[in-house]
């Protein structure tokens, strides 16, 4: 399961049926969880914590120390769940001290190649990470968000639960959950309705989030006064409340 051509520091925890293929470098302090495939080419180095069945594709990097000037060698990590994909090139850096001390990345996510996830990122579950798509750091990723191929983020920028960003789009402002964003600066196009459907919501919770788009975006409202009225809609608090609390912890504000 291990090639004789890798190379694995004493200190690296690699879990059961781990496959680790030829020229891979695993530092010490890494922890690999079960079932994991660590292709050819491949640099983990730590603290880095991995879990269960995830695989990592050829000379992807896991686990750097961040080019943050402010960084100076702190012991802080990067901690990744289960059931990913992390293709080819990717780079993941760790946290600093200035924030978490770490960059986390949740479940069942794709993270195709040549992606980077800045320092103190934190990236949920479900989520689809295209070609090239840049993170800086500090940016929050929620649940089944989509970001196309070359999409650039920048520091401390939130995308919402269920969010679709659009090829070679600029975010310098938070994206709410459900909205669809496009250009450079990226603006609010509509909501994702495709995604959405493909996810399982009804046609009448996605009618929801559609009058909340429009209210959000489409009556000249303030922001507040838009936020006023889609929290007094008791009957469809549940389907809104991600979009509403994406809103709410805003510290750059939303496209608009």
């Amino acid at each position: 399961m291990i090639d004789p051509l890798a190379k694995i520091d004493p200190g690296a925890r690699l879990g059961r049926n781990v496959r680790v293929g030829p020229w891979s470098y695993i530092d010490a302090d890494v922890e690999i969880g079960d079932d994991c495939v660590i292709h050819s080419h491949v640099v983990i180095k730590g603290p880095t914590r991995i879990g269960r069945d995830n695989q990592v594709f050829q000379f992807a990097t896991l686990g750097e120390a961040t080019p943050d000037l402010k960084y100076r060698d702190e012991p802080t990590e990067l901690v990744i769940g289960d059931h990913n994909r992390i293709r080819e090139g990717v780079t993941i850096h760790r946290g600093t001290v200035q924030d978490k001390g770490e960059t986390r990345i949740g479940n069942h996510n794709l993270i195709m190649a040549y992606v980077h996830i800045g320092h103190d990122c934190v990236i949920g579950d479900h989520v689809i990470l295209v070609n090239n798509a840049s993170l800086a750091g500090h940016v929050l990723v929620d649940d089944w968000a989509f970001l196309s191929g070359y999409t650039l983020v920048h520091q401390h920028v939130n995308v919402g639960a269920h969010a679709f960003v659009g090829a070679a789009a600029y975010l310098n402002q938070d994206v709410p959950a459900y909205v669809m964003a496009t250009g450079h600066p990226a603006v609010p196009r509509t909501v994702n309705r495709i995604g959405l459907e493909r996810r399982g919501f009804a046609g009448d919770q996605i009618k929801v989030i559609q009058d909340a788009y429009k209210t959000l975006y489409r009556r000249g409202l303030k922001l507040e006064q838009a936020l006023a009225e889609l929290e007094a809609n008791e009957a469809c608090a549940g389907v809104l409340a991600p979009m509403i609390d994406s809103i709410r912890r805003s510290s750059r504000g939303i496209i608009r």
